[in-house]
């Protein structure tokens, strides 16, 4: 198969403007997320897909491939879309979050892994949530399966809601790397937001009204997504933290 990785790197983020250039242990964010999945040895190419010249300097300016997209995108699959409309090539197609810095190369594996059944269009990941400060926390999305590991629904509000306290409560964290046939995708950005789609701000949620099936992946990659300047802060953390564990 012939795996292509794009990672969308919006400029004007709502919630950290330029976050894809704030360093984190001395570099760019962009440029840990890129070197990690370049790492996995999965992709047969990788490329940041941007709609800012500034991003596309710093990409290149750590030996990196890059694109420039419309600023006018909703969504980072509709970014990745354009970026892979000349590559007839893909097969398979990966969104790698361009603020998943820890993104693990076995967890990719694993998505990939997911596409040896022919019948799989669309895959994603998650992750045991345990810690219940996050359920109230609105940038951590937490979805719901059926038997099969297909998702149900994708929230930012606390699912499910458990109402006796005889169920020992479980939850998922949606972990934002998304994998899809060249196809789905291409299908996907093709169709119009619907209402859930509208009300909780998640992409993925086009895809579950148009009935585009997505297959969760369980991973133990917990990952820390940077969706402002204090999540930085936990991730610079961290990175202190496993230097003094050595």
């Amino acid at each position: 198969m012939n795996i292509i990785a794009v990672i969308p790197a919006r400029y004007a983020s709502t919630r950290f403007p330029a976050k894809a250039l704030a360093l984190l242990d001395g570099k760019p964010i962009i440029q840990h997320v890129y070197q990690r999945v370049l790492d996995s040895g999965l992709f047969t190419r990788v490329i940041v897909a941007t709609d800012h010249v500034l991003i596309m300097e710093a990409v290149a300016a750590f030996g990196g491939e890059s694109v420039i997209t419309s600023q006018q995108h909703n969504s980072g699959s509709d970014r990745i879309a354009e970026a892979i409309a000349g590559f007839s090539e893909a097969d398979i197609v990966f969104n790698v979050q361009g603020d998943e810095p820890f993104i693990d190369a076995l967890a990719l594996k694993n998505l990939v892994s997911a596409f040896a059944d022919s019948k799989v269009q669309m895959a994603s990941l998650m992750t045991p949530l345990t810690d219940t400060a996050m359920l109230s926390n609105p940038n951590i999305v937490k979805v719901v399966t059926d038997k099969s590991g297909k998702a149900l629904y994708f929230s930012r509000s606390s699912i499910p809601f458990f109402r006796d306290n005889d169920i020992i409560p479980c939850y998922y964290r949606h972990i934002g790397v998304y994998a899809y046939r060249r196809e789905t995708l291409l299908q996907f950005v093709s169709l119009d937001q619907g209402f859930l789609e509208q009300a909780e701000k998640l992409e993925q949620l086009r895809a579950l009204e148009n009935g585009i099936p997505i297959h969760m992946i369980l991973t133990d990659y917990q990952g820390i997504g940077i969706d402002t300047p204090e999540d930085l802060l936990n991730a610079e953390s961290y990175i202190r933290t496993k230097a003094t564990e050595k």
